[in-house]
């Protein structure tokens, strides 16, 4: 059996926490992200997760509930604080962004 690929479309404002090999979370099913573009992710579903799940369910459409990765949103708050010194900067070149 094949995997089922959904590609999913976020309010904008939601984008920048979705990145490749990422995680999110549609209707409580943790995935990991394969593709971004703009506001939009993709991500394969195996056979089984489709069986057992609401994902197996999903249609051209369908609305779902998305939860971001939860590391992007600690790490953009701690670098609103930037109480440490931690800076985008610094991050990049350190090889975390």
């Amino acid at each position: 059996a094949r995997s089922i690929r959904l590609g999913i479309e976020i309010p904008q404002e939601y984008a920048r926490y979705v990145a490749k090999k990422g995680s999110v979370s549609l209707d409580g099913v943790s995935l990991t992200v394969n593709e971004v573009s703009g506001n939009t992710f993709e991500i394969n579903i195996i056979p089984h997760t489709a069986d057992v799940t609401i994902i197996g369910g999903y249609k051209k459409g369908t609305v779902v509930n998305v939860e971001v990765d939860l590391l992007a949103r600690y790490l953009e708050r701690l670098l609103a604080q930037d109480t440490d010194g931690i800076s985008m900067d610094f991050l990049k070149a350190n090889g975390y962004a």
